[in-house]
């Protein structure tokens, strides 16, 4: 027989994951509903890129985002890129280096990340197995939502080889997406910082297209090994 003391904290903590698992539903719902009526977005963003302890990359420009499947980065500090994606190949271009690499869109590998909430259906469950708040007093210093006050959820993938091993979702009160940190095995991380968002205004179908200039060599992701990154 339990002590009474050992109910009641079985009790507590079970009220306290009902509770939590509550909070997560009613988040995840705003999110979708919000997206789901997002048809073109622009925000300013800052990447970084780190291997372990070692940022190796922290860049910034414009980014633009349109249904169905296509996303522009402008890439404008500290050197001038292009990422696009037209909804049927990946293209990235370095004006310096005077080289297009090109692929093909793989729907089972290029989209299974949250960043796809702005381009396909904005569903948690394609690509979440499990959604969690993170508390406001996590030790992790990758979360640090008592910062700003706003919500942070973390998202484990779902299926057997995850194109990633969790992903951190910060969202505003408006439910749009601030910050996204994607975690990958071997230690690497990928986070977006976006600000200044603008959501459907009207941009230009040229924008999601890529000329490719003269005298620009067109490098085929296929011929090349490793996948594109931008």
């Amino acid at each position: 027989m339990k002590a009474p003391g050992t109910f009641l904290l079985a009790l507590l903590l079970g009220s306290s994951a009902a509770a939590q698992t509550r909070e997560v539903r009613e988040l995840v719902r705003a999110i979708e509903r919000h997206y789901q009526t997002v048809r073109t977005a622009r925000a300013i963003f800052l990447e970084r890129y780190s291997e372990g302890a070692d940022t190796l990359r922290v860049e910034s420009g414009t980014v633009y985002f349109s249904r169905p499947g296509r996303m522009r980065w402008e890439y404008e500090a500290p050197e001038e890129k292009l990422f696009l994606v037209d909804g049927k190949q990946v293209w990235f271009y370095v004006p310096a280096d005077r080289t297009v690499t090109r692929a093909e869109l793989d729907e089972s590998a290029q989209w299974q990340t949250p960043l796809a909430l702005l381009t396909r259906r904005p569903e948690f469950s394609r690509f979440c197995g499990r959604l969690e708040l993170v508390p406001a007093d996590s030790a992790d210093p990758g979360v640090r939502p008592s910062e700003t006050g706003n919500p942070v959820l973390r998202c484990l993938p779902r299926g057997n080889e995850p194109a990633f091993r969790e992903v951190l979702l910060e969202v505003n009160r408006m439910h749009q997406i601030v910050r996204a940190l994607v975690r990958e095995p071997a230690g690497i991380e990928t986070e977006f910082r976006f600000a200044r968002w603008e959501e459907n205004l009207p941009l230009r179908e040229v924008l999601f297209h890529l000329d490719v200039p003269p005298g620009v060599a067109i490098v085929e992701q296929s011929e090349v090994a490793g996948p594109i990154r931008e």
